[in-house]
């Protein structure tokens, strides 16, 4: 039947209709595209290394005074000794404690889970215990009253929501949390106004604070080419780069000079 349609004298659109209806061949075969792949993330397989740093104060120290807590004569009578601010603690080489590091530029795109752990801060003898941590984005800040007197923590971020807590007896807890990394958080007491701590905030875990020796870890840190921060809170920042190969332990320092 299609035979005869093509051979009579109907008109060249007609038979260029029937084709298209009784013969799917007639236009040829049509070319599925092919799907792109999406691209898949390379896993880093190479060993990670360990930057470890030191902080050192060229100078002399600064003397730190004594903390005057008579307006609270219950937090005064918590300490049997004199309490020293901790803005620059120094031991006797000139190694620095409470300074912040962290790597700053480096990382890339990578993401790190964020962990489930707690980060702490306690009120304890009327003072904020640590005086300088970190924490990661979106990780729990677990604060603790560990005295028996009102405090409140009031924390002053500027690239993250304010908050302001009154924890007014002891064994009081409250949970917070920080959505962006921002370096450095400051975070002070409305009721004792001696009391004051930093907190650096980073979307991954490698950062540290400087001991009593000046020094600490960046541990498990993938091979590359970083930036490497430090933050004190009298000094403020300094930066180096740093290469670090797989497996690397590598060392550097930071010197401060005491007359800034």
């Amino acid at each position: 039947m299609i035979r005869n349609l093509l051979t009579s004298n109907l008109p060249s659109t007609v038979l260029l209709l029937i084709c298209l209806l009784f013969i799917p061949g007639c236009g040829g075969k049509k070319e599925v595209p092919r799907q792109t792949p999406p691209p898949q993330t390379a896993v880093d397989t190479r060993e990670p290394g360990t930057i470890t740093c030191e902080a050192i104060l060229e100078g002399p120290a600064p003397k730190m005074n004594a903390v005057m807590m008579n307006a609270d004569r219950k937090c005064a009578g918590m300490h049997t000794e004199p309490v020293y601010f901790q803005t620059v603690i120094a031991n006797g080489k000139g190694m620095l404690q409470n300074a912040f590091v962290y790597v700053k530029e480096g990382l890339g795109s990578r993401t790190f889970p964020v962990p489930s752990q707690p980060v702490e801060i306690n009120q304890k003898g009327c003072m904020y215990e640590p005086h300088i941590l970190g924490i990661q984005v979106n990780q729990t800040l677990l604060i603790l009253n560990s005295d028996p007197v009102l405090h409140n923590i009031h924390a002053l971020p500027k690239l993250n929501e304010q908050f302001n807590v009154a924890q007014p007896r002891i064994g009081t807890k409250t949970e917070k949390m920080f959505t962006n990394p921002e370096i450095m958080v400051r975070v002070k007491c409305d009721v004792h106004s001696w009391m004051g701590c930093y907190i650096g905030v980073l979307d991954h875990p490698f950062y540290a604070v400087t001991d009593s020796t000046g020094s600490c870890e960046l541990k498990r840190v993938p091979p590359g080419d970083y930036t490497i921060s430090v933050w004190h809170e009298k000094y403020g920042p300094l930066e180096q780069r740093v290469s670090l190969a797989a497996g690397e332990k590598k060392k550097i320092q930071f010197r401060f000079q005491s007359g800034t």
